[in-house]
């Protein structure tokens, strides 16, 4: 086949079955879409600390993993439908799950790590790993 030289022959060559199937491959309301996230992420002396808003979730929808490089947090905001969807003037709120994996600036403790939720913020806190597990070794020639 001939290489098209003009878009308009591209698009007159196009057959339309392919157009189609592209079109209706895809439909958003099939698929969840997750929200992401806001965190805020901070270092004190000893600890590593990541503060996230989360109003309107319940603290066991929630779902947190932590491992020595990175947090992990996972939930869902319930929708509660006390209006029908035309009575919206506006409609900013996310509902449904969100999930958001952060890579983490240090090495922490995870087995020491803690979780608190207090007016819709969600905290945790994780200790730093000590600097001292790092160790530098020579080489030597033999």
């Amino acid at each position: 086949m001939a290489p098209k030289n003009d878009i308009k022959e591209v698009f007159e060559s196009t057959d339309t079955y392919e157009l189609d199937s592209l079109e209706n491959s895809y439909d958003p309301l099939e698929e969840e879409v997750m929200g992401q996230l806001a965190v805020d992420l901070y270092q004190t002396d000893k600890d590593l600390v990541l503060k996230a808003p989360i109003a309107g979730v319940k603290s066991t929808d929630l779902d947190i993993t932590v491992t020595d490089e990175m947090i992990s947090v996972k939930g869902s905001r319930k929708e509660e439908k006390e209006v029908h969807e035309s009575r919206y003037t506006a409609k900013e709120c996310y509902w449904g799950s969100f999930a958001r994996t952060i890579n983490l600036p240090v090495l922490v403790v995870p087995d020491k790590a803690k979780a608190t939720f207090k007016n819709g913020i969600l905290t945790i806190r994780v200790p730093k790993a000590s600097q001292s597990k790092l160790r530098k070794l020579k080489v030597t020639e033999e």
